[in-house]
């Protein structure tokens, strides 16, 4: 999409403008990508709250049965049999183990008792995840896919003090689930999914709400928010807080042509007693010394080393940085990247290629920053 005008907008869009966030096209949504500055929003995250905007990630629903089962067939990580309430952070991978997302998987009880799947999805990769699994649905199945990404938002509230913001008006204190866990209750008195489940490296949740009661919730959070200095929070502090807990980013360190079996993210891969499109791949991937793999760096200096520069051991190239930043919680110039397995061991010395000049940096142990 070219124009603005054209870009989707979540259902807070007027109150960011209102509030001075500036708008980039992020993935064809018109997205805040900060309000005042990246490094003021980035600490009041670390230190009380901060609330984001997350409604352009894919909220998939999905209806029919043993839906369970065949998710299992499709995610790096066992879905069917998993306890209701649980949230499930997985892969999914195409039949030569390229990554197509990274996705959470949602087993949660409505307001009534009954038991529903849900998946959140990547917005880049939504209308491909939808094709993927709609071409995977097998003959004869009742099982249908419902995209409600329009018609509902998605608030991420994190921060140490992040569900003091939120208990007041929720019906569950989101400090009585435990990590990556969910429940449909109500906030504000408007039913609502709220998930023990974020993207910065801090404590926190999120909500799935309808569209049309999504502004009234988000701007009793952010009262509660501003009391505790916290406040709105943009696109762009969000991946400085991601990258220093190292986590992964779609397009960056995950895409097509990576095989989880680089990525380090073993706990999201359970190939036991379990079949699933891209294992064998993923098994072939695992014995192939080859194969780069995902690493984190630390550079001298103030300067962050971007996408795409080049990593060398001496004269010889020996990876690439997929992500980078100056990180102002710990006041140093990190990156993740994947370079070839012999130079991966923490404490390695590399050289990265900025802008033609080369720097300094050595491998460490991810992540950058624990809470």
């Amino acid at each position: 999409m070219s124009s603005v005008d054209q870009l989707l907008q979540t259902p807070l869009h007027a109150w960011h403008v209102q509030h001075n966030g500036r708008m980039v096209d992020f993935a064809d949504w018109s997205m805040p990508v900060q309000y005042s500055s990246i490094i003021d929003e980035h600490h009041q995250t670390r230190k009380a709250v901060g609330m984001f905007d997350v409604s352009h990630m894919g909220r998939l629903f999905f209806a029919g049965t043993d839906i369970d089962k065949f998710l299992d067939t499709l995610t790096t990580r066992r879905v069917a049999g998993v306890d209701c309430g649980r949230i499930r952070y997985s892969l999914m991978t195409n039949e030569n183990g390229g990554i197509l997302d990274d996705v959470l998987v949602y087993h949660l009880p409505t307001m009534d008792g009954t038991r529903y799947h849900m998946m959140v999805v990547n917005a880049s990769n939504r209308a491909k995840i939808v094709n993927w699994i709609n071409s995977r649905i097998p003959s004869g199945s009742d099982i249908k896919l419902h995209d409600r990404t329009t018609e509902t938002a998605m608030i991420a509230v994190q921060g140490p003090k992040a569900n003091a913001a939120v208990q007041e008006i929720c019906e569950v204190d989101p400090d009585s689930l435990t990590y990556y866990t969910g429940i449909t209750t109500r906030v504000c008195g408007e039913e609502a999914v709220v998930s023990r489940t974020g993207y910065t490296g801090e404590d926190g949740c999120e909500l799935i709400v309808d569209g049309e009661v999504a502004e009234k919730i988000w701007r009793e959070v952010f009262a509660r928010a501003e009391k505790i200095g916290g406040g709105a929070t943009g696109l762009a502090a969000r991946d400085t807080l991601r990258l220093e807990a190292a986590m992964p980013l779609y397009g960056h360190e995950l895409n097509e042509d990576i095989n989880p079996a680089q990525c380090d993210l073993k706990f999201a891969i359970q190939m036991k007693d379990r079949e699933f499109v891209g294992r064998a791949a993923i098994l072939a991937a695992r014995q192939d010394k080859t194969l780069p793999i995902r690493i984190g760096l630390e550079l001298e200096g103030r300067r962050a080393a971007r996408e795409n520069c080049e990593i060398f051991s001496g004269d010889e190239k020996v990876g690439v940085v997929t992500s980078g930043t100056y990180a102002p919680t710990l006041e140093k110039s990190i990156s993740m990247g994947y370079v070839k397995r012999e130079f991966s061991t923490p404490g390695t010395q590399l050289l990265i290629d900025i802008r033609g000049k080369s720097h300094s940096g050595r491998v460490v142990e991810l992540p950058f920053y624990r809470r």
